[in-house]
């Protein structure tokens, strides 16, 4: 009876063990994951702030006059007969000793 009473103690002690691991286990896959998703949801933030920026550029460039003033000024078109007067700020003074 004594050895019967030792073999059924080491079997729990080897299953308590066993399911000890299996917690550990999934603790710290459960934290890896919540790692992760943090790390995903500020990419969705990001691309969901992106994504307003570009419906913005994008409504304020479906507007013609918009558009045009864009050109204009990001590559110096000019119309017809237009003068371009392009104004350079001056350089900073630079002492020398």
């Amino acid at each position: 009876m004594n050895s019967m009473r030792r073999i059924f103690t080491a079997i729990l002690a080897l299953l308590g063990f066993a399911i000890l691991t299996q917690i550990y286990n999934l603790y710290s896959q459960g934290s890896k994951l919540q790692q992760n998703l943090s790390l995903i949801t500020a990419k969705v933030e990001a691309f969901k702030k992106e994504n307003s920026d570009l419906q913005a550029d994008l409504q304020y460039f479906s507007i013609p006059e918009n558009l045009v003033k864009e050109l204009r000024s990001r590559f110096n078109y000019k119309k017809p007969g237009e003068k371009l007067i392009i104004v350079v700020p001056p350089k900073e003074a630079t002492t020398s000793q």
